[in-house]
């Protein structure tokens, strides 16, 4: 008997060893999750006061910043209150339909600016206006005016796309916009297509180049030209090579004085004589005191060596990017000229978006001298809107 109590007695010691041992493990492990726990909340706090004094940091940044812009929100407050009442805008209004000729595009982007401040961004002649300068604009002498006037129609609430050229010019963090609009000679914003982003290319009626056939009128006009020499400035902006062009050098037409903005190349010429191109064709660019255009088109024909084509082939910006200063190259337009200035002329428009009218060409019937290495060494292989239709537009020949 007493061997079986000793046995049960010993049986009931270890049952309540192995739960004091239980007991004491479980409470361990519940106070190292506790711990745990208090660690996780710890480290959370220390993440969330970080995060609040970043974000206090900033506040006081924004503020700080927000200050800077007071005095000019002030002023532009006092400047738009000027204008509330309209006399500025109807005088201005008054003055435009007083103009002869047509209405330069930085007039018409100054009509919208007036407007946007005396009847605001929702106007619907507000709009008008900067699509108009939009639609004026003339491409590579007028991008800031085209920027502009996209901008502010943007800054109206408008559905507008914004031109790459345009978006790049923007801050870093938009240089990408989806919207961006960016033509080209092929693909899907080839020419065929660039009237579905810019209406003047697919609705204009004199629009250019043109194939020139006769039977032609007399021209009446008689060109002169004064190039000077100047430093070379070239520009690869992704669709052609651009030299721009320092005041001074001038196209005389009859009596009245443009002055030489750039010069530019396409590949093959633009322009086509009875139904035939030439290699290529250089596009000089011109505009008057009144803001009007006149593009003399020189034919580049296949033959010698040209030294003036090999001074800035020899200097050109293999890739797309900002103007380039050649150093110690001087350049003189007038080298790309030949003496004879009889022309064809008719009118049409630029030959690239947004394809405004109004534009007067001169196409020189004395073709110069361009070798084949020359063309096939020029970075684009194609660069060319093909002729437009006529539209019952007479050509006038000297």
């Amino acid at each position: 008997m007493k061997k079986y109590l000793r046995l049960i007695i010993e049986i009931l010691m270890g049952l309540l060893l192995a739960g004091a041992l239980a007991f004491g493990y479980w409470s361990y492990n519940a106070k190292a999750h506790a711990i745990d726990e208090l660690t996780d909340v710890s480290e959370g706090v220390d993440e969330t006061k970080q995060e609040l004094e970043k974000v206090t940091k900033e506040l006081a940044e924004v503020k700080e910043k927000a200050e800077t812009f007071e005095p000019a929100a002030r002023e532009l407050a006092a400047v738009k209150g000027s204008f509330e009442n309209g006399v500025v805008l109807q005088d201005y209004e008054a003055f435009i339909k007083a103009q002869k000729g047509p209405v330069i595009s930085e007039r018409q982007l100054g009509l919208g600016a007036l407007r946007l401040l005396t009847k605001g961004a929702q106007d619907p002649d507000t709009v008008a206006a900067y699509q108009k300068a939009l639609e004026m604009a003339e491409w590579s002498s007028r991008l800031k005016s085209i920027c502009a006037a996209q901008n502010a129609l943007v800054a109206a609430g408008q559905k507008v796309k914004v031109l790459a050229d345009c978006a790049e010019a923007e801050a870093p963090a938009k240089k990408h916009e989806k919207h961006a609009v960016h033509w080209a000679y092929e693909g899907e914003m080839g020419p065929e297509n660039w009237g579905d982003e810019f209406p003047t290319c697919g609705n204009g009626k004199k629009q250019s180049p043109l194939n020139i056939v006769g039977p032609f009128e007399k021209s009446k006009d008689v060109l002169s030209v004064s190039y000077k020499e100047g430093p070379l400035k070239m520009l690869n902006n992704g669709h052609t090579i651009q030299i721009n062009v320092e005041p001074g050098s001038t196209l005389k037409i009859n009596k009245e004085v443009y002055n030489l903005v750039q010069f530019h190349f396409h590949r093959p010429s633009e322009e086509q004589i009875d139904g035939k191109p030439m290699a290529m064709t250089v596009h000089f660019v011109h505009k008057n005191a009144e803001g009007k255009l006149a593009v003399m088109g020189v034919l580049l024909s296949e033959g010698k060596d040209n030294e003036a084509i090999k001074t800035l082939w020899e200097n050109v910006p293999k890739n797309e990017g900002p103007e380039v200063v050649v150093e110690g190259v001087k350049f003189n337009p007038s080298s790309l000229v030949p003496a004879a200035l009889t022309h064809y002329s008719y009118e049409g428009s630029l030959t690239t978006p947004p394809c405004t009218e109004g534009v007067q060409f001169f196409i020189l019937k004395t073709t110069v001298d361009i070798s084949k290495k020359q063309v096939n060494d020029f970075p684009f292989k194609r660069n060319a809107r093909p002729v437009q239709p006529a539209n019952g537009r007479v050509i006038n020949a000297s």
